[in-house]
């Protein structure tokens, strides 16, 4: 399936963020990408921002298109508010729960381990990124890959906590207690712009 394997930080630099994580690139040039990136002063538009929001969602959580608008399908049918329901499902999908838990460093790390069978599901080996997740799931490291010079190395840069995650760390395993409340995510993203843009 395809995927965006372009420069990462012209993206960061894009965004004004680093969503791929810690970047240099960023801190030396705050500015957007390209020859006009430092004197560009024109107005974006009302789409402009609501696209804008929605490609910085996209390329965070590393979703295609038609994932993407799949994913906000199924957000607007369900009780609630469609764009927090849409960020609830976007961190319910099994490579992002993967980097959460500190298995992986980033995001692509998470569905490499994924991708190449790594990862149990309640027991069984479930090589689907995009896998949604449910209350009471556990996600834990088949036992021939918990000794991966990768996962060590993640596990100890990683100390954060996400209240609708349980982690164990001496059985390498974590489990999915419920979908995250809006306040707890943590990514600086106005879903309210990407209902805009969808609803048009």
């Amino acid at each position: 399936m395809a995927r965006y394997r372009g420069p990462k930080q012209k993206i960061a630099r894009r965004f004004k963020e680093a969503i791929f994580g810690p970047s240099k690139a960023l801190e030396r040039k705050p500015h957007p990408p390209g020859q006009h990136g430092r004197n560009r002063r024109s107005k974006e538009s009302e789409y402009a921002v609501q696209l804008k929001e929605k490609q910085k969602a996209k390329y965070t959580y590393g979703v295609l298109e038609r994932q993407f608008r799949n994913l906000f399908a199924k957000a607007a049918r369900k009780k609630g508010v469609t764009g927090e329901n849409l960020l609830k499902f976007l961190e319910a999908r099994l490579d992002n729960t993967v980097f959460r838990l500190g298995f992986a460093r980033t995001r692509q790390q998470a569905r490499q381990l994924v991708n190449h069978g790594h990862v149990m599901v309640n027991g069984r080996v479930l090589n689907i990124p995009s896998a949604q997740l449910r209350s009471g799931d556990i996600i834990a490291l088949r036992p021939k890959s918990r000794d991966l010079a990768v996962v060590g190395e993640s596990l100890e840069r990683s100390r954060k906590n996400f209240p609708w995650l349980d982690l164990d760390r001496n059985l390498l395993q974590g489990k999915f207690l419920d979908y995250p409340n809006r306040e707890d995510i943590p990514e600086n993203i106005k879903e309210q712009l990407i209902v805009e843009l969808y609803s048009k």
